[in-house]
This record gives C-alpha cells, structure tokens and sequence, in this order.
C-alpha cells in the first residue's frame, strides 16, 4: 500500500506512523513545507486520555512524549486587581518542536520516508504519487489539498469575533493561568501555561474595539510586544515576550489575526481523506486542537485495520464516525469562544463568580451557580479544598500510569 501524508504536523506523522505499524511493507511518504527542524508554533497541551490514546497507538513513541512534559497541577484565575481565584485540575505540555521531532523520529525509525521543504501548492507537486492508495490531507486550517475540492468537501469558513494573538513569555508560569486587565480601550486577556523549563505558551486575546484602540492594528510586532509586556507587566516579572515571524514579516503589523471556524460536510474525496485542521478546527480555548488531530489518525488507522480490502469503506466509517465526535467538541469551542467575546458581561462578578462562569462556559446546562459543581468549585477557593483535590488527582494519575503498557522490548 502507498500512502502520502501532506503535512509533517501530529496528525502526518503519527498517521505514518501508524501506517508502519499496522502494514510494515507499507510506503510511506510526509511532505513537509518546512525545513527539517523548522516549525511555528510554543507549547501544545495535553491531557492523560491523549496519552491513554498515544499508547494503544504506539507506547514507543507515548512513552518518549511522556518522559519530561511540563506540568501545572492547577489553573489560576486573575481578574484585574482581585484576588486570584482557582479552578485546580492538572495538565501537562510539551514545546511543539520537541513533540515533531519526537514523532518524526520514531517515524523514520519505521521507514517512512520524510521529505522537507517540499510544499504542496498546487496538484501537479503530487504527479508522482499518482498511483497512491491513500493521500492524507494534514496541511492545517489553510489546506491546499481541501481548497483544490472545496465544493466536494464542502468546506465552510467563519470567523470569529475576536482577535488574538500566539506568543511565547521567557517567564515560566507554574499554573494554566487566565489573566484578564482592563486598559482605557477595554478588557484583554491571555492565557499561559509552560511548556519546557524556559518558556510559556503566551496567547493574548481582545475584543476588536480594544484591539483597534490600543493600536494593534497598526504596530509593528515589536511594538506590539513592547505595549503587551506594558499592560502585562506585573505578571511577566521584566521578562520578555517573544514573537515568532518570517523573513517575509519584518515591518508588518504584530501577528494578530481572528480565529478560522473550519467545518467540512464531507471528510474525504477519491482517495484524499481531511484530519486535523484540515477536516476542522475547535478554538484555542479548549485547548483540544491536538488531541483531536491524534485522535482522527488513531480512528482512520482503525477503520483502515477493520476493512482492509475496502477502502471507501473505511474512509465512510471514519468520516461517520469522526464527525459525530468532532461535532460535540466544536460545540463546545464555539461556547467557549462566544463567551469570551462576550467577557465584559461577566467582569464585574467577584473572583470566585468570575471563575465559575469561566470555568462552565461550555455548559448551556449550567449558566448561575448552583448545585455541587458550585459547592466543589468553593471548596477549590480554600486552601484545604485544594490541597484534597490534588490528592484525588494524584491518585488517578498513578492508577492511569500503571494501566498504560509498557513499551515491548522488540518494538520498533
């Protein structure tokens, strides 16, 4: 079987692996637009049922994702000049580039066959695959592979209302925080969480009228940095924020751009077959971009097992099965991003309110505080609260460790 993955992100890479796992006779190609080493992007978070997922897949490479992650054992929200109030829970990151070289690893250890700087901007750049059984589309939100059949995909756009921007901080946060100040121009926030021993995923989000006010709209990116580390400037500690940007974009506005709702009515065409951002995007709020691109490779890898001899089969059981799935989280996100949207309804709760409202913006089921879920989140607000906490999720943590294989000692 020949397979091409487009796209060198989580979901290509861990497909091929995948592929060799299930198949070793199999041809395997990535293409990957970059330079090997070169990719764009801080931290990606990840929780205990990815790596459950990364395990039943390949412990090999889960294991090495799970040796060091970065890890915050609670999530802090601030609130202007307030104290700061906490919604605890754990979690874990890794630096995206540590996480593509991990993967990219383990998959040339398989035999896949990774070609970079190799774009893929327009058909002809796949004539040579044109005998593949299999094209994976894993090109991101801005899928050429999708775009050249848009209508057969039928691909949907939509923006949101905000805009935002993907940082790194040279502060190390210990905690998920959620950081929220009030300017002259309005509300703006970020969201922080680290991701290696030196730095923070930094994201940084407004309204439009703020982000026009406080001129964002204008400044170049070290500009928008500078007024940044002003606004933030008792929670990054005089240390930097720190930018991403191409050769191409010296002296152009910072970074800033509105959030891609990217929907698909059909998730593959022919033998070319959308996962990850290509098939869909959930908002950054939800943190679930990842998870959801591992978890569609892991559900194609399946399908393609239970029907072997049949792939438009597989390919119509992957899509029924991944768009009912994806559809809830989506929901979710859009919950999520609509609250923030409208976050100046909800400033002027105290801290632990604030939080609540913060913490179950995705539960239409739950708009005032009410119940034990409020009881337990101001239990969370005490010391002893969450100091009982944290020993319940230790004790989950050590019973999922020991329920994950170990790697086999003739793997790979």
């Amino acid at each position: 079987m020949e397979i091409v993955c487009v796209g060198g992100g989580p979901a290509g890479l861990y497909f091929a692996i995948l592929t060799k796992l299930r198949d070793p006779g199999a041809d395997v190609t990535v293409l990957e637009r970059n330079p090997a080493g070169v990719t764009f992007g801080w931290g990606v978070t990840f929780s205990d049922d990815v790596l459950d997922s990364l395990y039943q897949g390949d412990p090999v490479s889960a294991a090495e994702i799970a040796r060091d992650p970065a890890s915050w054992t609670d999530q802090v929200v601030r609130l202007a000049d307030k104290p700061p109030a906490h919604l605890g829970g754990y979690g874990f990151a890794i630096g995206r580039h540590r996480l593509l070289e991990l993967l990219a690893e383990r998959a040339t250890q398989l035999g896949v066959t990774i070609r970079y700087e190799c774009p893929v901007d327009d058909p002809a750049t796949l004539a040579e695959f044109a005998d593949a059984d299999l094209v994976l589309a894993a090109d991101g939100a801005n899928s050429r592979l999708r775009g050249w059949h848009t209508e057969e995909f039928g691909t949907a756009i939509d923006q949101g209302a905000n805009y935002y921007i993907w940082l790194g901080a040279s502060k190390v946060f210990s905690e998920f925080g959620y950081v929220f100040e009030r300017t002259e121009a309005g509300w703006i926030w970020f969201y922080a969480y680290p991701f290696d021993d030196g730095t923070t995923t930094f994201i940084a989000e407004c309204g439009p009228d703020t982000w026009r006010d406080l001129g964002f709209d204008q400044l170049a990116p070290d500009e928008c940095l500078k007024t940044l580390e002003e606004i933030f400037a008792k929670h990054l500690d005089g240390k930097p924020l720190l930018v991403q940007t191409k050769n191409e974009d010296a002296g152009r506005p910072g970074p800033w751009a509105r959030f891609n709702w990217v929907t698909n009515r059909a998730w593959y065409h022919g033998n070319t077959v959308l996962a990850g951002d290509a098939a869909h995007t959930t908002h950054f709020s939800i943190g679930n971009g990842t998870k959801l691109a591992f978890d569609d490779v892991l559900e194609l890898d399946r399908q393609l097992a239970a029907h072997p001899a049949d792939l438009p089969a597989a390919l119509a059981a992957y899509q029924r099965e991944r768009t009912a799935a994806v559809g809830a989280r989506q929901q979710v996100a859009r919950n999520s991003s609509r609250w923030f949207e409208q976050v100046d309804q909800y400033t002027q709760l105290d801290p632990t309110g604030f939080s609540y409202a913060l913490r179950t913006r995705g539960d239409a089921a739950r708009p005032t505080p009410s119940g034990l879920s409020w009881l337990l989140h101001r239990a969370t607000q005490l010391s002893v609260g969450r100091w009982a906490r944290g020993l319940i999720s230790s004790s989950k943590r050590r019973q999922r460790v020991r329920g994950r294989a170990e790697p086999p000692a003739h793997a790979g």
